[in-house]
Order: structure tokens, then sequence, then C-alpha cells
């Protein structure tokens, strides 16, 4: 179980602080959700308690994690489907599992495929998502802020 102060993950929505954990009635049940606040998008999500491993909720990486996070970014793109429909999916499943390092190669592979052949609307707003989702974790997990966060990113992946 996490506590207020907590740094965690989101799925989807990137990394953010627990501000709270309340109670709420819902459809005559009362449940405890997490407060969380997601400053990439100044957000703010309940998420129930009872469903928080189920979504995937999960610790911010540890400093010790930063470099291999990096280090997924300056490796060699890994084969994608020529597919657009396949290759988004396969995308988004990524994203989706919360895994950094996932997240990670999605970025460098998108921004690559960029570069070489541009991107169709859908992937530019994947690639973007992706995109917040290691910045706002990188922050979380590291001394940065923002501008030097994706600063480093843009160097590696220039």
């Amino acid at each position: 179980m996490f506590r207020v102060g907590d740094r965690v993950v989101y799925p989807m929505h990137g990394a953010g602080t627990i501000e709270g954990i309340e109670q709420k009635e819902v459809l005559g049940k009362t449940h405890r959700y997490y407060v969380l606040s997601l400053p990439i998008s100044d957000m703010k999500v309940m998420i129930p308690v009872d469903n928080s491993e189920e979504v995937g909720l999960r610790d911010v990486i540890d400093a010790t994690q930063v470099d291999e996070v990096l280090k997924v970014l300056k490796e060699d793109c890994t084969p994608m489907s020529t597919n657009w429909n396949r290759r988004y999916r396969n995308n988004l499943e990524k994203i989706r599992s919360g895994d950094i390092f996932e997240v990670a190669g999605v970025v460098r592979n998108l921004t690559a495929r960029d570069k070489e052949k541009g991107l169709s609307s859908g992937e530019r707003k994947m690639l973007d998502t992706a995109r917040e989702i290691l910045v706002s974790e990188l922050i979380l997990a590291t001394d940065w802020d923002r501008e030097e966060t994706i600063q480093i990113i843009d160097e590696i992946l220039a």
C-alpha cells in the first residue's frame, strides 16, 4: 500500500505524487482512493486503493535505474512492423504496460521513424504522450527540472 507523499507512476498518465487517501461513496459503497497529483499534465487523478495493482500503479524508479533508461534511449532501434495499425497497437501496449524501459524504447523508435519517414498524426500524438510519461518519471527519479530532462533526452536522440 502506498502512503501520502509516495512518488508513483500511473501507466498512460505518467508519474506523480500521492497527495492524499480519501474515502468516497460511489453507488452506495464506500471506497478508498489515492489522490494522485500529476504535475506534467497538471491533473489530479483518483485511483481506487483496491484496484491500484490492477491498473499498474507502481513506485517511480530509483536514481540507479536512470542510467539504464538513458541506455535504452541510446540503443539501436528495434524492428517495427511496416503495418501502421500493427505498429501502433504494439507501441500502445508497451506504453500501457507502465514499464519505463518499454516507454523509453517507444520514444527511441518513434523518434527514429519520425526522422526517417515522418509520423502519422496518431503516431505523433503517441510519441508526445510517451515522451511526457518518460519525462515525468525521470524528473521524479532525479534532481533534474523539466527543461534539463528534455534537453538530455533530445541530446541522446539527436
